[in-house]
């Protein structure tokens, strides 16, 4: 992976009954083939970050996360890959000496990344000065990315998903977690369309947040696919996942793009499209959380998700 050189992306074609009956075409941006870890918009968020790192001259790269998190992940790989240090601060302190048992904090650990597990009480001080100020004096100098790697540099990069050529679609559609990818697409898009932000929580704080980025007003969310709320599935997703992935030969993971999907088909099916309408999926990676997921499901004794 280089920084510096432009990045090829696929874009799939979907073909279903639901499409056709609704007179629909839909594509999906294939982000998750950019890197098997540094996936989707975890590339894109980073890529900017890491040449601002490297201008202020620091060699080491600390974030946040939780115990699946696709952010910690990415960044531990490409501070590997890139030749920088790496510190995760996680959350969850009953996690210290799991790594082995997590497929996550395993993958995290296998690349370097110095794990750092706080109670859930001490992760919510996490942007505090002061709490800051302590981990400068346990970890020295670092460059700090913010959990889910949201910031101005990474909606900078999230900027870039999109190309002139993909003026063509009525509608970009997105899933959302932290807004960062989504704002970016929210600057990029042309005068007509319109973005579909499709967030993985419930709760209505993440429109403020996208604000805070956003500079056009071409977007709406649609809050009614969440499946309970974050790393929340049912037994329902996880067959459409399944299902969808026979079908098209597309994986999708089920804290976001899965939920995305389903939920533009259900539009799709409930003729919220108007026949003709072209609809541009950003595929946003995250396969590497599957297995991690897998684990969870069958504690539960409830179906898993094909790999």
């Amino acid at each position: 992976m280089s920084l510096n050189l432009p990045i090829q992306v696929t874009t799939q074609r979907v073909e279903l009954p639901v499409l056709a009956d609704a007179g629909v075409i839909l594509d999906i941006r294939r982000e998750d083939l950019i890197h098997p870890i540094i996936s989707g918009n975890k590339y894109r968020k980073l890529k900017y970050n890491l040449l601002e790192a490297r201008s202020r001259g620091c060699d080491t790269l600390l974030t946040f996360g939780g115990a699946y998190s696709n952010h910690i992940a990415a960044t531990a790989r490409v501070g590997k890959e890139q030749n920088f240090k790496t510190v995760g601060v996680i959350r969850g302190e009953e996690l210290a000496g799991q790594e082995a048992l997590n497929p996550t904090l395993s993958i995290a650990s296998g690349n370097g990344m110095t794990l750092h597990f706080i109670s859930r009480k001490e992760y919510r001080q996490k942007d505090e000065p002061g709490f800051l100020a302590s981990l400068q004096q346990h970890f020295g100098d670092f460059y700090m990315l913010p959990e889910g790697g949201t910031n101005i540099l990474a909606v900078k990069g999230c900027e870039e998903i999109l190309a002139g050529s993909d003026r063509e679609y009525n509608y970009i559609c997105c899933s959302a977690g932290t807004g960062g990818t989504l704002a970016g697409l929210i600057n990029s898009a042309h005068k007509h369309q319109q973005v579909i932000g499709f967030p993985a929580l419930k709760g209505s704080f993440l429109k403020k947040d996208i604000c805070n980025f956003a500079r056009n007003q071409n977007w709406s969310l649609e809050e009614n696919y969440h499946f309970g709320g974050y790393a929340k599935v049912t037994e329902e997703l996880i067959h459409f996942i399944n299902d969808f992935r026979e079908k098209t030969g597309i994986p999708l993971d089920p804290v976001y793009t899965g939920k995305m999907i389903y939920g533009i088909l259900d539009k799709a099916r409930r003729g919220h499209f108007s026949p003709g309408s072209r609809i541009l999926a950003i595929h946003t990676g995250g396969l590497q959380g599957i297995a991690g997921m897998n684990e969870k499901l069958m504690k539960k004794n409830l179906p898993t998700l094909c790999l």
